[in-house]
């Protein structure tokens, strides 16, 4: 049920995929590395405590948080989704947690529920602190990064100790459950960004956990770019990838999205409040 399908080793690999986050962001959080990337599957940001869905058994990031706060880790973390769909499960998590930015990014495919929405963000105590930015279907590398212009100021402002990435690659052009059309070029280059914020706000303490994405052409190749861009290594797009989106570099949806955003995270950023 839920598209939570299960053979008789899945809960042994879900324990897995969630060991892997924990190791990745323990390295990071002990200095043994300054970023990781946990390349584990099953993926989870859809499952929600008391139960698995979207391809999702178990949250490996909200586990992996919980983990630290066990271990007394109590500073502020940001979590940023850049999968195709909603997060709703780590945004269940954290609806109410001050200490805890969930930050997604996804497509604007609002068919099974009231959810991700740029209305909702968080409860109680944690109210601005869920951040939904979707975008519309065809977006391109052109126009793909137009949400850095939230999510930077909002991360200098609340300044977190550790940033999580839930990297679903699920936009790439080729995949067959995203309806977006980015190319590995656009992993590449957020990846390069979200590290440099990492250097200036958390002393570079940057973790990357695999979600969705479902290309057998497209995942390796967009892991690559990530892997390369934490390396400051030089990435070249591959000659198949120069496809001509040119008809779909049009961004006034995405501009909309962005200035509508910002109106309604003023109320508790004050980096949106002179704008």
């Amino acid at each position: 049920s839920e598209e939570v399908f299960v053979v008789k080793d899945t809960f042994l690999l879900a324990k897995k995929a969630i060991g892997g986050v924990i190791e990745a962001i323990d390295s990071v959080i002990n200095n043994r590395v300054h970023h990781s990337f946990a390349i584990v599957r099953p993926p989870g940001h859809h499952a929600m405590r008391e139960k698995g869905a979207g391809l999702c058994v178990f949250n490996n990031i909200a586990t992996g948080i919980l983990s630290l706060r066990e271990k007394n880790f109590n500073k502020k973390i940001a979590i940023i989704d850049i999968d195709d769909h909603f997060g709703d499960g780590i945004a269940q998590y954290f609806y109410e947690n001050p200490e805890i930015l969930y930050f997604s990014v996804h497509e604007f495919d609002f068919i099974e529920g009231d959810i991700g929405f740029i209305t909702e963000t968080g409860a109680g105590a944690g109210k601005g602190t869920t951040i939904s930015f979707p975008i519309p279907m065809n977006t391109t590398d052109t126009n793909f990064l137009e949400f850095m212009d939230i999510l930077k100021p909002i991360l200098k402002e609340f300044g977190p100790d550790l940033i999580i990435v839930a990297v679903g690659l699920d936009m790439y052009f080729a995949d067959q459950i995203g309806n977006c059309l980015l190319t590995s070029k656009s992993y590449y280059d957020f990846t390069k960004q979200i590290k440099n914020i990492a250097e200036e706000v958390c002393n570079g303490k940057l973790v990357f956990a695999l979600e969705g994405g479902y290309s057998l052409i497209g995942l390796p190749i967009c892991v690559s770019s990530i892997i390369k861009a934490l390396l400051n290594e030089k990435y070249i797009s591959h000659d198949f990838e120069q496809v001509d989106f040119s008809k779909y570099h049009s961004n006034i949806e995405l501009l909309k999205i962005k200035e509508a955003l910002k109106n309604i995270l003023s109320e508790w950023w004050n980096c949106f409040n002179n704008e």
